[in-house]
């Protein structure tokens, strides 16, 4: 049998943005062993349930929108982008049934953005610093950063790298405040940006990445790690509900 993550649509109104972001995240859990299932961001509520109700894993990609600062009591401020409410109303549902079923979820970019908010964490609406965190869809090496020891990122880094990676960058928003029963996992070495963060829970797979592993993954061996790494939990994983504090708002 086939192990199946869900990966909703990037975007509900910009084919194009669809068309060109996918094939990456595709192709790289394909190459991890794992069947992507893609979830279209205009179906019914129940259509959706019964997709979820055959995977085994969650993965939340990027967007090119920002998520909505209402859904974490701010303002928006003018260099906030435009938000995606059918892509909000979709990974609602897929965290919603992956954190009360204990399924594995990645998730990149936008949707590590989304994770945190939905456990009650806060964004940082436009960054400004000195590094530069959108260099580019084809850099794969944009800044390095620190990786926080004892994470689940440390144990995926090649043995050689000293709690450093190099990663690719593509987001203008960022991590600010963590949210709940979330831990770091990475900083930007050059200016403290939160990179990644992780559920704090030993059992259930919860990884979350600024950076997009999916584009670096034949270049970069620690993509590839993650990757593995999430289709070996999602092959793994039985049905089998935690407590209903952990990770929900």
């Amino acid at each position: 049998m086939p192990v199946l993550i869900a990966i909703p649509e990037p975007a509900s109104s910009d084919a194009a943005y669809n068309q060109r972001s996918l094939p990456p995240y595709l192709a790289a859990l394909h190459s991890a062993g794992v069947t992507p299932i893609l979830v279209p961001l205009h179906e019914r509520q129940e259509r959706v349930a019964r997709l979820l109700s055959g995977v085994q894993g969650i993965l939340l990609p990027g967007s090119r929108y920002d998520v909505d600062p209402q859904r974490y009591g701010e303002g928006r401020i003018p260099e906030c982008g435009e938000t995606d409410p059918g892509r909000t109303a979709v990974d609602e549902l897929l965290l919603q049934d992956a954190f009360s079923l204990h399924k594995p979820i990645l998730a990149i970019c936008h949707g590590a953005q989304t994770l945190n908010v939905w456990c009650n964490g806060t964004l940082v609406q436009h960054l400004q610093t000195a590094v530069n965190h959108s260099p580019g869809r084809d850099v794969v090496d944009a800044h390095p950063v620190r990786v926080s020891p004892n994470s689940r990122l440390a144990r995926l880094l090649p043995p050689a790298a000293h709690l450093e990676a190099l990663v690719n960058s593509s987001h203008h928003q960022a991590i600010k405040t963590v949210g709940d029963n979330l831990l770091v996992a990475a900083v930007s070495s050059g200016d403290g940006v939160i990179e990644a963060v992780e559920l704090d829970s030993p059992a259930h797979f919860v990884v979350a990445v600024q950076w997009h592993p999916e584009r670096a993954y034949t270049q970069s061996a620690f993509s590839r790690a993650i990757f593995s790494a999430f289709a070996q939990a999602a092959t793994a994983w039985q049905p089998q509900p935690i407590e209903a504090s952990v990770g929900l708002p």
